[in-house]
């Protein structure tokens, strides 16, 4: 696949000047892969001193809700700004946060179709089997969606985007007004499955973090995994870029 480095930089520079302005406080590095029609935004040292004393409270989803919000508000921002830096028309904004590891992503999705043979999976590993053992994770907590896409985006990034995967119940606890509360729920309960099921074999590489956020009027959600390096001179070089970058 085709990254482009380019506007990386002042992509990862714009997004960490943001979030201090929105947040109080901005990631201590950020890594940026652009692989169009996906960008991925991933911090690291990313927590506020209000944040702490929450945590330190239990209270977890208070934060994530909070951020939610922000991010919302972020949301045309980032969209007006990616345009103006990279000619990257966002049609897509997403986010999630891992608050034990102070890290945290943004996904924007550019409008623009996928050409599928940018995303070769490297030689000797099996996408078809990656996929079935994400089938498997799903139809344990909701149902197989009708469509999944597993992307390759580089060394550090495995990004999935599946449809129509809700249940009838789940639509009508969004219908009356309980949207919030389903993410919560599926959020957590999802992080354990696939925290559970064994991806590694699969991908010769340990998994670090893995993020998830969803459109629920869509149908559509969105799974990113952060794998660690396989090479620890590639895992200096990448720490040295994000210093870069923040």
């Amino acid at each position: 696949m085709k990254i482009e480095k380019k506007p990386q930089k002042e992509v990862g520079s714009y997004i960490s000047a943001l979030m201090r302005t929105y947040f109080g406080k901005g990631p201590t590095s950020v890594h940026v892969t652009i692989s169009r029609p996906f960008i991925t935004i991933h911090f690291r040292g990313f927590i506020t001193p209000m944040e702490k004393f929450l945590l330190q409270q239990n209270e977890e989803r208070r934060v994530l809700e909070t951020r939610d919000m922000l991010m919302d508000n972020m949301k045309e921002e980032v969209i007006q700004e990616l345009k103006s830096i990279g000619k990257l028309e966002l049609s897509e904004v997403y986010s999630d946060w891992n608050l034990e590891k102070k890290t945290g992503i943004v996904i924007g999705v550019i409008d623009e179709d996928v050409d599928r043979s940018k995303f070769k999976w490297p030689d000797g590993l099996s996408e078809k089997k990656f996929q079935e053992q994400l089938i498997k994770a799903s139809i344990l907590t909701e149902k197989a969606p009708e469509e999944q896409e597993t992307y390759w985006l580089d060394n550090r990034t495995i990004l999935v985007r599946r449809s129509n995967f809700l249940l009838p119940i789940e639509k009508e606890l969004i219908k009356h007004g309980h949207k919030e509360e389903l993410k919560w729920a599926k959020w957590q309960l999802e992080q354990k499955v696939l925290s559970d099921i064994e991806f590694e074999p699969l991908l010769n590489r340990i998994i670090s973090e893995t993020f998830l956020d969803w459109d629920f009027e869509d149908d559509l959600g969105y799974i990113v995994f952060i794998l660690k390096p396989s090479n620890a001179n590639i895992e200096n070089i990448e720490d040295q870029q994000d210093a870069q970058n923040n």
